[in-house]
């Protein structure tokens, strides 16, 4: 089993948590804590740390499975839970794939857009599109190109530091801005630590939910696996640098949703969509001047940036995993490595990057429906393969298995997540 090699370079310590919290916080995170803000205040605070540990306690899994097993946990869940599973995995991941790409293109171009605008509003284009509609046009395809020239040039390190200035500039921005904006410091420490949901029976417990749920990513939770083979850990002795990385990583994604929610408890929250982003900053031009507004375009900028980057290069590690594992399965030729340079991932990061381009010309109302359940139904499952395989003793080892705790936990995920999609749908279809 491979010893740790001494490392002190912080980036190395915490470069994988940095991505986790980089590529789980986007245009959702910035929009679902700003409307909880608006809707019940700082005294909903509490939530978005609970969400944080929630996520923790699912990617600890996940490292824990891998440095124990020398396996990803996409490697554990096709080999010990049959075909079906495998399947229903690859046609979830190439939906999920499409909407998310949809989205985050539709982010960055809206976001980018308004910090630049590329076109007049008097400029009149063919198919009745507005100024801003092409502006998201054209910056959305910009941005989704881009990210994929700097993957192909350089690759997870060049990726791992423009992530980094990335997250720095969103992390700054919104609790410089959060700062600025609230006096009340009692009443946000008072919501940080003592539990209540107000209007519990008009809304509250609703928008609760969504904070909650809403907090870091979803199946870019898988990623951080392969994140920690590119820093070469391999081995259980490793595992506590994960967990401190990714403590810090969630600490981060906490901070921001609680920089996000004070936010929108200080100004008028309306509109939705990649939209809502603009609409937040030229509310706050009105209480922190032009400058304000500036600053808060360019780290909801970096947010959803960073979370477009993170998705273009994580997701093909999956496809690159899931389609190794076929081939080896199957005998039809030698397993490829999982890593940036090998052939399905770069397959998989160019359909990524061009595909979901069509969402750029729609409204994308039903696909918002279709995406509702598809996010709803990924982290349910994922607490169902830890309790499965982490509470193994003969698959992952006795030492290593699940503790009372943890496995009550899980549990609690389970029910939680279960319950929060199962109503994300129901909001989703009753609109």
């Amino acid at each position: 089993m491979n010893q740790p090699a001494p490392n002190k370079h912080w980036l190395k310590l915490i470069g994988p948590g940095i991505l986790v919290a980089a590529t789980g916080v986007g245009a959702g995170d910035l929009a679902t804590g700003a409307f909880t803000g608006s809707h019940l205040g700082v005294a909903i605070l509490w939530a978005v740390i609970v969400g944080a540990m929630l996520k923790y306690i699912l990617n600890e899994g996940l490292a824990r499975w891998q440095l124990a097993t020398e396996t990803t946990l996409l490697e554990g869940c096709v080999t010990h839970f049959g075909r079906t599973v495998q399947a229903v995995f690859i046609v979830y991941l190439a939906i999920w794939s499409f909407l998310v790409g949809a989205a985050l293109m539709s982010a960055t171009g809206v976001t980018a857009n308004a910090i630049w605008p590329l076109f007049a509003d008097s400029d009149t284009a063919t198919g009745g599109l507005t100024a801003a509609a092409k502006g998201k046009i054209v910056y959305g395809i910009l941005h989704s190109l881009v990210g994929v020239i700097l993957i192909r040039l350089g690759g997870y390190r060049l990726f791992e530091k423009v992530m980094s200035v990335c997250i720095a500039t969103m992390f700054v921005t919104v609790l410089v801005t959060a700062t600025l904006l609230t006096t009340e410091w009692w009443a946000v420490g008072r919501g940080l630590v003592w539990p209540t949901i107000p209007h519990l029976y008009d809304g509250g417990l609703s928008w609760t939910i969504a904070l909650m749920g809403g907090v870091g990513g979803t199946v870019t939770v898988l990623c951080y696996g392969y994140w920690i083979r590119e820093e070469d850990r391999r081995g259980i002795e490793y595992l506590k640098t994960c967990r401190l990385d990714l403590a810090v990583g969630y600490t981060m994604t906490a901070l921001f949703g609680i920089g996000m929610v004070i936010i929108g408890s200080t100004i008028e929250v309306t509109g939705g969509g990649a939209g809502l982003i603009v609409t937040l900053a030229d509310q706050l031009q009105g209480r922190l001047g032009t400058v304000g507004r500036w600053a808060f375009l360019i780290g909801a900028w970096g947010a959803v940036t960073s979370s477009l980057l993170g998705v273009w290069q994580s997701i093909p590690y999956l496809f690159a995993d899931y389609a190794g594992m076929m081939h080896e399965k199957y005998g039809e030729r030698e397993r490829q490595p999982v890593e940036t340079t090998a052939r399905v991932y770069q397959w998989a990061l160019a359909l990524i990057a061009t595909i979901p381009m069509i969402g750029l010309w729609y409204g994308f109302k039903e696909m918002q429906k279709l995406y509702a359940i598809v996010g709803a139904a990924f982290l349910p499952m994922l607490a169902v393969a830890l309790l499965v395989l982490n509470g193994s003793p003969r698959l992952i080892g006795k030492e290593h298995r699940n503790r009372p705790l943890t496995t009550g936990l899980l549990w609690l995920i389970l029910l939680f997540f279960t319950a929060s999609g199962g109503w994300a749908i129901y909001v989703a279809f009753t609109k």
